[in-house]
């Protein structure tokens, strides 16, 4: 079969140049992470590992896969949050290395991965899928200590199960128990592990760290075109294009004074003119509109801004919020202070001039200082990012 078993052992990178600058990893920091993304055999990857921090920028010409390993590390997260494959990948063809031969059946697949890091230590997932006829996972991996965890296998193509087996530790060293072959066995396993022994103890610690890991992701992409017309009001919580932005400011104005002036601050400072406020202002239709205040004359639509002004507000906005802000599927459960969230941000720079792409990064860079706030982030050239301090480049050729 075109789709070899998961491996616990570190596949050698084979991007071009990495430049990762060193960062002092202090043991106090419990809050759950992912430090590294595996592209073991995904689309034009191969033996591809990323080491991420907590501003990470992956640099490359358009083709290079920039955006393969965002949507990559976004998949991942849908399956920590309990999504099937399919919801994760949507065109899982499209995942196959393109020289990926099918075996004497006719299947072919992928294989990624991640770490994660938190009060458990580094702790490693791996997964293998098989992509066609059916899409389905058909290995699995989770290891920590050099421990396998939990590990699935494919034992009849006829059943829509894998076998799996978890670490116990106790009167039997491993349960074993059928799983589902479309969700991640890692996100089911609070759900079968009863936690009786130190060995499952350890599963259930290292699994919840993972998972808390994957589902702190918002992907955003801000749409500019969405942005300049007036929106109902609602939740009050960030969609990932950003749409219904004025609604948000309308909340976050009044609930962090704080939080907006530093808002205003980068506004200022990203503007071609002077921003002394930012302001929502509810209409008579029921819907809610943003605008700046110039500080003399009349303030200024959201309408009026260009699309790169439009980015580099939603995009600050995003960076200065967090999980009770934006929409996503936060894990609830777990105190803000052992999580972190991250923000995926494919064409970081996107129609930013100069000074926003800088200004930006500054921000990026001072809430990851924080340890809440970590970015990733896909531009075609990373140049204009050196010395900004606490920023990771990963450098990609076709």
């Amino acid at each position: 079969m075109a789709v070899p078993s998961v491996s616990a052992e570190p596949p050698a990178a084979d991007v071009s140049a990495a430049t990762v600058p060193p960062q002092s990893r202090s043991p106090l920091d419990v809050r759950a992470r992912i430090t590294e993304l595996r592209l073991s055999a995904f689309a034009g990857h191969r033996r591809a590992g990323f080491p991420l921090g907590s501003v990470t920028l992956f640099a490359g010409r358009s083709g290079a896969g920039k955006t393969t390993a965002l949507a990559a590390y976004e998949a991942l997260a849908r399956l920590g949050g309990g999504a099937s494959l399919y919801e994760a990948f949507p065109d899982p063809v499209a995942c196959v290395p393109q020289r990926a031969r099918p075996d004497a059946d006719g299947r072919r697949g992928f294989r990624i991965g991640c770490t994660a890091d938190g009060a458990e230590g580094p702790v490693r997932l791996d997964i293998a899928v098989q992509a066609e006829p059916d899409c389905r996972i058909v290995g699995e991996r989770l290891t920590a200590g050099g421990v396998v965890l939990l590990e699935t296998a494919l034992r009849d193509p006829g059943r829509r199960t894998v076998q799996a087996a978890w670490h116990t530790a106790g009167s039997a060293p491993v349960t074993r128990a059928p799983l589902p072959d479309d969700r991640l066995g890692t996100a089911l396993l609070p759900l079968r592990v009863a936690g009786k022994t130190d060995g499952q103890r350890q599963v259930l610690a290292a699994a919840e760290q993972m998972v808390v890991a994957l589902r702190s992701v918002f992907p955003c992409d801000p749409r500019p075109e969405c942005m300049r017309t007036p929106v109902p009001t609602g939740s009050g919580r960030l969609l990932p294009g950003c749409d219904n932005l004025a609604d948000v400011l309308w909340r976050t104005r009044a609930e962090c004074a704080r939080r907006h002036g530093l808002l205003v601050e980068a506004l200022h400072a990203g503007s071609a003119g002077p921003v002394t406020d930012l302001v929502a202002e509810p209409l008579p239709d029921g819907t809610v509109r943003a605008l700046l205040d110039r500080g003399e004359g009349p303030r200024t639509e959201l309408a009026r801004l260009g699309d790169g002004e439009l980015r580099y507000l939603a995009l600050t906005l995003v960076l200065l919020t967090g999980p009770g802000v934006l929409a996503l599927d936060a894990p609830g459960e777990v105190p803000d202070a052992l999580r972190t969230l991250t923000v995926l941000a494919d064409g970081f720079d996107r129609g930013l001039d100069p000074c926003q792409r800088r200004e930006l990064l500054r921000t990026a860079a001072r809430m990851g200082e924080r340890g809440h706030i970590r970015c990733v982030g896909a531009v075609s050239d990373a140049s204009w990012a050196a010395g900004v301090g606490g920023v990771s480049v990963v450098h990609l050729d076709t």
